[in-house]
């Protein structure tokens, strides 16, 4: 007996995240596939740095203070993008969004200038464009709601990142302070990184910053963060001393110096 074939179903298209754009006393927010904020930016001051981890973020600047060359997976509402075009006058910035929907919304709501000789934005899957020594620095924030894409945690993706970044540099990476995975994460950019690590959890907000190093002395002597820390306050306006002091809370160091190369075993 032939039994009948049915009628094949078109595979289902997962539905994309829902996309709202908020307002709040002088501040427009973005959220994506959730209520979490994924971007903020205060109406009166369109290029500064609204969210607190966003300002955390600059922190990199310790350890790595010129960098060239940035690729910036995740736009959101473009609050970085947006910073180091305005404020860091010798990088070139390439970012990539795989949220066309994120893109659009950016550019009309969110001020993200029009592409010019030193920032690019294009739609594109970020994971997919690493590639040996493209960047000196590599910004990673990409989230759906608080949820980081599992290929953006992968070990084969922080290996990528290490050999995607030229020496010196620095690999700067968002996670949410209650990530269950976030001990595994951090381990697996360790590992990476050969263990020239550094994390701090931000002021404020409930994120913790991870900077990955590549090229860089095993260990910095505090009087000389401190100093670094007071010339970028001035020149940036953001609490680099602050930053410095939160280094002491998840790092390896001494009276004189943070160590920064310490083999992720703890050998």
């Amino acid at each position: 007996m032939q039994r009948s074939s049915r009628p094949t179903r078109p595979p289902r298209r997962k539905r994309p995240p829902d996309l709202v754009v908020s307002e709040e006393r002088g501040v427009r927010h973005l959220h994506v596939g959730g209520e979490a904020i994924q971007s903020a930016m205060r109406l009166d001051a369109p290029f500064a740095l609204e969210l607190d981890y966003t300002r955390c973020m600059m922190a990199f600047l310790l350890f790595h203070p010129q960098p060239r060359r940035a690729l910036m997976i995740g736009l959101g509402g473009g609050s970085l993008a947006k910073f180091f075009h305005w404020r860091l006058a010798g990088l070139r910035t390439h970012v990539l969004e795989y949220d066309e929907r994120v893109i659009a919304t950016a550019r009309a709501l969110f001020h993200v200038p029009a592409d010019d000789a030193r920032l690019i934005v294009e739609h594109g899957d970020g994971v997919q464009a690493l590639a040996p020594e493209c960047c000196d620095l590599l910004v990673v924030d990409g989230y759906e709601d608080e949820a980081t894409p599992a290929a953006m945690v992968s070990q084969a993706f922080f290996d990528a990142a290490w050999w995607a970044l030229e020496a010196p540099g620095a690999l700067v990476v968002n996670f949410m302070d209650d990530d269950p995975n976030f001990d595994r994460n951090l381990q697996r950019v360790e590992r990476a990184f050969g263990g020239a690590v550094i994390a701090f959890q931000a002021l404020r907000d409930p994120n913790i910053l991870v900077i990955g190093l590549k090229g860089v002395p095993a260990a910095i002597e505090w009087n000389v963060l401190r100093a670094r820390a007071a010339a970028l306050e001035k020149r940036y306006e953001l609490p680099f001393p602050r930053y410095v002091e939160r280094l002491r809370t998840m790092n390896r160091w001494n009276t004189d110096e943070l160590l920064i190369s310490v083999p992720p075993d703890g050998a």
